[in-house]
């Protein structure tokens, strides 16, 4: 009889997994934790070992398809030196319902999709009464749905996040979405975020991708965000040369510690200081209770282009740290993020989020919000540019910096004082090290 291996619990609040892409095929003869299947969750991609050494006998989802927890994903046919002795006398065994024990099974590891950040418990912050209003944001993503109307909702384009589930175990019903989508009020930004589906005719030789997987939740998350957010952007150009002397001379002493030592942890300082000035820049709005959340952590996140993608990498309390220590846990996330090591905890729970694209900055851009965070600041690149200064023509390093906000719960004064105090303290290194604490 053929080993049912079911869809294991991946994650606290996970209910379903989409299957990004099989490795094997009926008939394909397997080991025990051979790498068998790519799996996305709403956080992160994982790949499923196989429990049992024998053969594929069926695949019960394909590519595509969302695959309930508790469900059997797929079914293996034992190899004969493999199946343990039966208790029942007639050398059969019933088949128990799988999860991952191995060490292997436990060190799944997670790619990383669109960082949708998530609330940190007080027990993570590390600080007693470190956030003004509890922030429930987090539970509104990971609702109970079946796949039937998860679909039903994306085709009638509502958030299933926020429809008020009314079935068991606060299961959302396709009845709720349908409610949802037609009470006037609730479901009009809904609306407005919902197209018709186009058809693309061929027009010649293309490619042809399936969107999902990564992708798909990258798409996802950046029109929530759009459809959601009122973003408006602020530019200011920024002086950089005292800064880029200091970082000079510190190379140095940071390269005895094994630090490479660049320019994001000064900005990611300056950040921090500067949101302290203006808390409402560091919160979220919590849309259950229509309370804003103003959050006293500072888990900045780190957007950057990973193998699969857009991802955000977290630093926590980087308040607390140093820049050396700045400087090797943004160099640790790096590498974890290019090599698909990165945890879950590791890409979720930002409350701010710089986006830098390092030498090819560019010279502009309006970065979309990491929702549902207030705001995102985009780094560009740090060229010599011709400034006037005492009258004179001199050559100076000159960067731009860009700063998105949700003008739903921010001015634009806000988001321009903001963006001012972070330049004040980038062109007087002296005073951003007088800031710190």
């Amino acid at each position: 009889m053929a080993f049912q291996f079911y869809m294991p619990d991946i994650g606290e609040g996970v209910v379903e997994g989409e299957v990004v892409a099989w490795k094997v095929k009926v008939g394909d003869k397997v080991r025990l934790d051979q790498p068998i299947v790519e799996v996305m969750t709403d956080k992160a991609t994982v790949e499923l070992p196989s429990p049992r050494a024998g053969t594929i006998s069926k695949i019960n989802y394909k590519d595509g398809e969302i695959c309930p927890v508790g469900k059997v994903l797929v079914e293996i046919e034992e190899d004969a030196k493999a199946v343990p002795a039966a208790g029942n006398g007639n050398g059969s065994a019933k088949p128990e319902p799988s999860r991952p024990q191995t060490a292997t099974h436990q060190a799944m590891h997670s790619a990383v999709a669109a960082n949708v950040p998530t609330a940190i418990p007080a027990s993570n912050t590390g600080r007693t009464g470190a956030i003004q209003v509890v922030d429930a944001t987090a539970n509104r993503d990971r609702v109970l749905a079946t796949p039937a109307t998860r679909k039903l909702a994306r085709q009638l384009g509502v958030e299933i996040g926020r429809v008020p589930a009314s079935g068991k175990h606060g299961r959302v019903t396709s009845d709720d979405v349908r409610r949802f989508r037609e009470a006037p009020s609730a479901s009009a930004p809904a609306q407005a975020a919902k197209y018709a589906p186009i058809a693309i005719a061929k027009g010649g030789e293309e490619e042809r991708i399936p969107l999902r997987g990564v992708r798909k939740k990258i798409a996802e998350a950046m029109a929530r965000s759009v459809h959601t957010a009122a973003h408006f952007t602020y530019v200011e150009e920024v002086d950089m040369t005292e800064l880029v002397t200091v970082r000079e001379h510190a190379k140095a002493r940071a390269a005895e510690r094994g630090v490479k030592l660049n320019y994001l942890p000064f900005i990611v300082k300056a950040v921090v200081s500067s949101l302290k000035k203006w808390p409402q820049l560091n919160a979220s709005l919590d849309e259950t209770t229509q309370e804003i959340v103003r959050k006293k952590y500072y888990h900045i996140g780190i957007a950057a282009q990973g193998p699969q993608g857009l991802a955000v990498s977290v630093v926590r309390d980087a308040d607390r740290r140093s820049i050396f220590d700045l400087s090797k846990e943004i160099d640790r996330l790096g590498e974890a993020v290019r090599n698909g090591s990165a945890t879950r905890e590791e890409l979720t729970g930002s409350t701010f989020t710089i986006s830098s694209l390092g030498k090819l900055g560019g010279v502009l851009a309006t970065p979309i919000i990491n929702f549902p965070e207030v705001a995102i600041i985009g780094v560009h690149k740090i060229e010599e540019r011709p400034a006037v200064r005492g009258g004179q023509i001199v050559a100076r390093h000159l960067m731009n910096l860009s700063v998105s906000v949700d003008h739903r719960l921010a001015d634009g004064w806000d988001g321009a004082m903001f963006l001012q105090d972070v330049k004040t303290l980038l062109e007087d290194p002296t005073t951003m090290f007088m800031e710190m604490v």
